[in-house]
């Protein structure tokens, strides 16, 4: 669960600014779950913020978001980092990645503000399957698709075996259930292929179809539905 300065909780609700939130906390009028709070602490979305006797806690929805990634773009929350996604989509309410999409690719990356989700979802290994379009620089042979499919040696270990199939000379489909880092830069890099362009098209249930580059869109209950499916039990519902 995302946690943030109370000054900028107190802002972000409309309530004052922050340098005003910070007096408001030193004259001891601010209180979180009922306790008096202090500068530099800081909350979650489930805390409750009063000031005096007012409640001015922000009441925000479940967000689920579908999210067309450009190449170049940042899967950080530290807005500090240039081009960095949460700059990019500007979104009204605080949201996250779930999981990364490297900088050099593109493509399908889930966006929330519903840390259980998140931690469903990273933790449904045997379901998560991601998949990907690649093109290389060479052409494709079949014992490049019979190795990237067999499992290969990057970090150490063994990559676990997926599916791998041609589109066409220089490009092929891939769907993965790991997410070590730069995988499919790393597996193609080892037998010879540089990788020109990644794009991730389905995450699980989830995908791209037809959205438009550095676009988004919500997620439906039908794909709602189907995800909680998939990552177990779960009583939560689209508010």
């Amino acid at each position: 669960m995302e946690l943030i300065r109370l000054n900028k909780a107190i802002a972000e609700t409309g309530y004052c600014s922050r340098r005003a939130a910070d007096r408001l906390i030193e004259d001891g009028i601010v209180k979180i779950n009922g306790k008096l709070a202090e500068l530099g602490t800081k909350v979650s979305n489930k805390d409750v913020i009063t000031v005096g006797e007012e409640v001015i806690t922000k009441e925000v929805r479940n967000i689920y978001l579908v999210f067309n990634k450009p190449m170049g773009i940042e899967c950080t929350t530290d807005e500090n980092i240039p081009k960095n996604i949460i700059s990019y989509i500007n979104y009204p309410e605080r949201i996250y990645p779930v999981g990364r999409l490297d900088k050099p690719s593109e493509g399908l990356i889930l966006m929330t503000n519903d840390g259980d989700i998140v931690n469903k979802i990273l933790r449904s290994r045997n379901n998560h399957e991601k998949e990907y379009v690649v093109v290389v620089d060479k052409l494709i042979t079949q014992e490049f698709l019979n190795g990237m499919s067999n499992g290969v040696p990057i970090l150490e270990q063994m990559t676990k075996k997926c599916k791998v199939s041609k589109v066409d000379p220089r490009c092929f489909n891939i769907v993965l259930t790991q997410g070590l880092n730069r995988q499919i830069r790393r597996m193609t890099e080892h037998f010879g292929y540089e990788v020109k362009k990644l794009r991730r098209v389905r995450i699980m249930n989830i995908e791209l179809g037809d959205l438009k580059k550095g676009e988004y869109r919500d997620l439906t209950e039908k794909e709602f539905t189907e995800l909680n499916e998939l990552i177990g039990d779960s009583s939560k519902t689209i508010d």
